[in-house]
């Protein structure tokens, strides 16, 4: 793994998250994967951050709500897409997805949470706020398009800690 600045592949890992990218989080004994189409890399309050976007019907929210860190990995040559899909599709208060899927964990450089295997990009995140959504202040149009059910997203903004290239 070669460490980087978090912003050196900005344009490939913005392409790449709408394709499908790995949110693995760790609450003690449990990791958990899914995977994440949005999200944002930028600077806030004078650090790199990850903005994530979870909902609160999610198995990953219950564990995102005890951790303080999550990592995102991201496969920039169009691998793992069966693997994407089934943590996309799947819950993990159902399945072992790191069984069903045969992906591998590594450990965290700066963080107790795991990264997975066989993805290209990483960052390590340590969360510094979050938000409940407030659907007064959503746009309208994207409000119906995207929440039909009315199941709004909880935002995580981590502070990025930790990049990293597998070469």
């Amino acid at each position: 793994m070669k460490k980087i600045a978090y912003d050196e592949y900005i344009q490939e890992a913005t392409e790449a998250l709408s394709k499908g990218a790995f949110l693995t989080v760790k609450t003690g004994d449990k990791v958990n994967t899914m995977t994440i189409g949005w999200g944002s890399i930028g600077y806030c309050w004078g650090k790199p951050v990850f903005m994530v976007m979870v909902r609160d019907s999610r198995y990953t929210y219950k564990l995102i709500e005890k951790s303080d860190e999550f990592t995102v990995s991201i496969p920039l040559k169009d691998q793992l897409k069966e693997e994407l899909k089934f943590c996309g599709t799947k819950s993990g208060k159902d399945y072992d997805k790191f069984e069903e899927c045969d992906l591998s964990i590594q450990a965290g450089q700066e963080v107790d949470t795991p990264i997975i295997k066989g993805c290209d990009l990483h960052y390590e995140c340590k969360i510094k706020f979050k938000q409940v959504m407030n659907p007064d202040e959503l746009n309208v149009e994207y409000d119906k398009k995207w929440y039909p059910q009315k199941d709004y997203h909880i935002l995580y903004f981590g502070e990025i800690v930790g990049t990293y290239l597998d070469e």
